[in-house]
């Protein structure tokens, strides 16, 4: 596994996603289609979480994907190989994080074998503390907020397999913008 981001900047990279709005769409389209294999995963795997479940699970992997992206170094395309290498890794772990009920979300969170860790708990709080009631997430069945954090967490195993940092790249060199100097 990589070194992970850290959360100051996982949360920095995904907020400026959201606050992108409209404008974020054609980087996400652009990143999906690098990603086709991972893309067809999510769209074969998403069928029982209905039209608006499985849009929200698909704009939450385009921004998981921008995350990486935005670290730099290289991003190889995802194959089926590493899919079922992140399957395998998720599926040994299902047992300690569900059911999906009232603990599910400190299960997962606490879960500690997990590639780009902040990255999932960024997910985790965008599907069950994010402030903000309009968004999509927000009014999603406990059920399906679940089986989107298991995808997102299956395809972020998957994206740190083909994820080549930049060589010079540390995670504790990161200042957060708002606390950096002017």
């Amino acid at each position: 596994m990589n070194a992970a981001i850290t959360r100051a900047q996982v949360h920095f990279l995904a907020e400026q996603c959201s606050e992108a709005g409209e404008d974020f769409q054609p980087t996400a389209t652009r990143l999906l289609k690098k990603q086709r294999r991972l893309s067809r995963f999510f769209e074969t795997n998403s069928g029982p979480l209905g039209l608006v479940s499985g849009q929200v699970a698909l704009y939450m992997l385009s921004v998981c994907l921008r995350v990486v992206d935005q670290m730099g170094g290289r991003l190889y395309k995802v194959n089926s190989s590493h899919l079922e290498a992140a399957q395998a890794r998720v599926n040994d772990a299902l047992a300690s994080v569900f059911p999906a009920d009232d603990g599910f979300f400190e299960r997962a969170k606490n879960y500690t074998d997990r590639a780009q860790p902040h990255l999932l708990d960024e997910v985790l709080w965008a599907l069950y503390e994010r402030p903000d009631d309009n968004a999509e997430q927000a009014h999603l069945e406990d059920n399906h907020k679940a089986l989107i954090y298991v995808l997102l967490w299956t395809a972020v195993e998957a994206i740190d397999m083909v994820w080549q940092p930049p060589a010079d790249w540390s995670p504790e060199d990161y200042v957060a913008p708002e606390t950096a100097e002017a």
